[in-house]
């Protein structure tokens, strides 16, 4: 979101309220955001520890009354980000607003109330369940306030071409590797080797640890392949690993550098 210098023509609790949702400050984050910040963890915790029956049991009446007043929090925070948000010229007008809610962050915003709304108006045991998981998307929100993972998040888009080179080999990989697999150990072990798709799930599980024992090649050719497939997940899960620290590296420096040159301006000024 773009900082934005309201003007008089809109009310100064809109500017204000924009201001201290979308703006920084010297300190950085704006005492509202850092409000939020708090909230968004305490709702994370709470709704870690409330997978656990036992503690909920003990404490319901607690539980139930976080239910409702993180429900409330952010479903109030969404609607005054909708509110705010016409001090942007880019989302001025009914059109603007309908803009803004299709954007990014929008729509996360609304994900992320979305299981609270769920949990507050009832809905059956299992659903129930899967909007408390459902709500750990909250914790996504902190990129709205952390510089760092907005530089992250910048380096895995600019490095996406390389990033999706190394995917490809990795599929590539795991073909290759499920299609010998067939080949040798199908015949001897038709539940785990019996077509491609089912050997996939041993070539992944391959690739990406050292597997898990319930599937493994029993020939000698089979395991020769099983090793070299081993091997190769080695290599591939550092590919994306050293593309990833050699940017964010750069980009680290790139971060000091630039701050270093505004402290230099500002000593000088």
């Amino acid at each position: 979101m773009p900082e934005v210098t309201p003007t008089n023509a809109y009310p100064s609790a809109q500017a204000r309220a924009y201001q201290a949702l979308y703006g920084t400050g010297p300190a950085g984050l704006s005492p509202t955001q850092r409000a939020l910040a708090g909230l968004i963890v305490a709702s994370v915790v709470t709704t870690v520890v409330g997978t656990e029956d036992t503690v909920v049991q003990r404490l319901p009446v607690v539980f139930d009354f976080l239910e409702v007043f993180f429900a409330t929090v952010f479903v109030t925070e969404y609607l005054v980000r909708l509110w705010v948000v016409g001090v942007n010229p880019l989302y001025r007008g009914l059109r603007g607003r309908m803009r803004y809610i299709v954007t990014p962050l929008a729509l996360l915003d609304l994900l992320a109330i979305a299981p609270f709304a769920l949990g507050v108006f009832g809905a059956e045991s299992m659903v129930l369940r899967v909007a408390r998981l459902l709500r750990l998307v909250v914790l996504a929100k902190f990129v709205r306030f952390s510089k760092a993972i907005r530089l992250l998040a910048g380096v895995v888009h600019a490095r996406r071409f390389e990033l999706g080179f190394t995917a490809l080999v990795g599929l590539a990989v795991v073909l290759l590797a499920s299609t010998l697999l067939y080949v040798i150990e199908g015949e001897l072990q038709p539940d785990a080797f019996g077509s491609i798709p089912r050997a996939m799930w041993w070539a992944v599980a391959t690739l990406t640890t050292v597997g898990y024992g319930d599937v493994y090649p029993h020939t000698a050719l089979g395991r020769v392949f099983g090793s070299i497939t081993a091997f190769a997940g080695v290599g591939l899960i550092a590919m994306p690993t050293g593309i990833l620290a050699a940017a964010l590296s750069d980009a680290l420096t790139k971060a000091r550098e630039g701050v270093r040159v505004d402290h230099t301006d500002t000593d000088a000024d």
